[in-house]
């Protein structure tokens, strides 16, 4: 308990120092937006933005060297990702450890991770304000009741993906979107029935957007797969407690077929279909990776 009061304690004054420092600048980029939304002031500010950003993450990555017992096991990130390349992230999703898992997996290495949040956590204390600064996307979920009150509110969602995409075509960018667009858990993995062990079935809505979007100035997409042996039952209070033996981040390049990333795919047809089999054979493959991944005794500093 002493440890991960400590832990969480650290974690939250590194991510007020920085997030704040982030937050005054994102005043600067607004009153330039205003003024001159297209300037190359703006985009310079941006990237300031993404530097105080990764010192948020050089900052965390300190904390768990200090703090935390646990192992780290990262692969498949190969020396031609650059921190000046635009990246496609995929990875299936447990639990809110995995955005510091990929962003510690990822610093130094690729340019600051944006990824999909809900609206509503705009309103969090600096750290929704800081993730506005930093061009993170805000999405407003509907339930299925209220969309079909106000069916003029459907693909609002994939209309601020597509917004979000342009603006990522003026500087580096890597793009996180986990697939499954929820948390893992037993109870939605029977209510879906999923025909995964491991997984959640992915929705094709965010990706497909992000591909016609921003396909063609991607350097390359990473599907990554997050595991935490031995039964990937994690929370952050485990994780503070340093009760996380290892943490594995499995990286591979995927290569799809340039024609997921014509306009097409974000529309019912055959290029969705197919772009659906396509998503539902890496599953799999990521779905037997977990069988191995979660017995492995490996583990890499």
């Amino acid at each position: 308990m002493i440890r991960a009061g400590l832990t969480l304690l650290l974690l939250t004054l590194n991510a007020a120092f920085w997030g704040t420092s982030i937050v005054l600048l994102g005043v600067v980029k607004f009153a330039i937006h205003i003024t001159a939304p297209r300037s190359r002031a703006r985009t310079r500010v941006i990237l300031m933005l993404a530097w105080l950003a990764t010192r948020w993450v050089a900052g965390n990555g300190r904390i768990f060297d200090l703090m935390l017992p646990t192992k780290w096991e990262i692969d498949g990130i190969g020396d031609d990702v650059t921190p000046e390349g635009r990246y496609l992230i995929v990875a299936n999703h447990l639990s809110w450890v995995d955005i510091l898992a990929l962003f510690h997996a990822f610093h130094g290495r690729a340019a600051f991770i944006r990824f999909f949040l809900k609206r509503q956590l705009f309103w969090a204390p600096i750290v929704g304000q800081a993730c506005w600064a930093l061009e993170f996307p805000f999405m407003r979920r509907y339930t299925p009741e209220y969309l079909e009150k106000h069916p003029d509110k459907r693909g609002t969602d994939l209309m601020t993906t597509r917004k979000a995409c342009q603006r990522y075509r003026n500087f580096p960018v890597a793009v996180l979107n986990f697939l499954e667009g929820t948390r893992f858990t037993k109870a939605k993995h029977e209510e879906q029935q999923s025909p995964y062990r491991h997984l959640l079935r992915p929705r094709v809505g965010g990706i497909a957007f992000v591909l016609a979007a921003l396909g063609d100035q991607l350097d390359a997409i990473y599907d990554v797969t997050l595991a935490y042996p031995p039964n990937n039952d994690v929370t952050m209070g485990q994780f503070a407690s340093g009760r996380i033996p290892k943490i594995i981040i499995h990286a591979r390049r995927v290569d799809p077929p340039p024609h997921f990333f014509d306009p097409a795919v974000t529309h019912p047809g055959p290029e969705r279909e197919e772009l659906k089999v396509w998503m539902d054979g890496m599953w799999r493959e990521k779905d037997a990776l977990l069988d191995t991944l979660l017995a492995s005794r490996t583990v890499v500093h």
